[in-house]
């Protein structure tokens, strides 16, 4: 390169070094300069990973914890068969109005809904006639009682004597849900015998 440049003029090697530079800048302008970001981004995405895997270590070491939540969750709240949930609501719910001194009038059919990983809940519409203390005594004994039987919608009303109230009540009952049996595990294929 020293012996092209020795047999150039003055100005000519001026000109080509003025080429040279020129044609490096276009390339480190065309080339270089847009990719000047991506050393932030890099450091961003590096702190952001960062952030992320620590979150996740914490996340993964309170594993146990929650395994032992999960736990006592699946073991909460008395186990019936899942035909016999609907019963189960329904005989509660009548032994309860039978010891706070009131019946009945009307009763829906038990709805069942099951979004939840460990209960399923059955909904209950009833309509009673009873006085305040026959009411809030029968709302609080569902609600002491080892059932896990809660209100969701309660609509009062005076009957026509305006001595007794007309409640439409919706119960809702969670049951825990029936484990389902682990699969067996497939019995690896022996070769046949030579």
């Amino acid at each position: 390169m020293n012996a092209y440049l020795a047999q150039l003029r003055p100005m000519e090697r001026r000109l080509v070094v003025g080429v040279a530079l020129v044609l490096v800048l276009v390339l480190n302008w065309w080339f270089v300069w847009p990719h000047f970001a991506d050393w932030g981004r890099l450091q961003a995405r590096l702190a952001k990973a960062r952030t992320e895997l620590a979150r996740n270590t914490a996340a993964a070491a309170q594993t146990p914890a929650l395994q032992a939540q999960v736990n006592t969750f699946k073991s909460a709240g008395e186990s019936v068969a899942q035909e016999d949930q609907a019963i189960d609501l329904m005989r509660t719910i009548q032994s309860q109005a039978t010891a706070c001194g009131f019946s009945i009038q009307n009763y829906s059919r038990a709805v069942v809904r099951t979004n939840d990983a460990f209960f399923v809940e059955q909904v209950q519409n009833i309509n009673v006639t009873a006085t305040e203390e026959q009411l809030v005594d029968f709302l609080y004994k569902l609600g002491s009682g080892a059932s896990m039987i809660r209100v969701r919608d309660l609509e009062l009303q005076p009957d026509p004597p305006r001595q007794r109230l007309n409640a439409n009540i919706k119960l809702v009952a969670s049951y825990q849900k029936n484990p389902k049996p682990a699969a067996p595990a497939a019995k690896p294929s022996t070769p046949p015998a030579k």
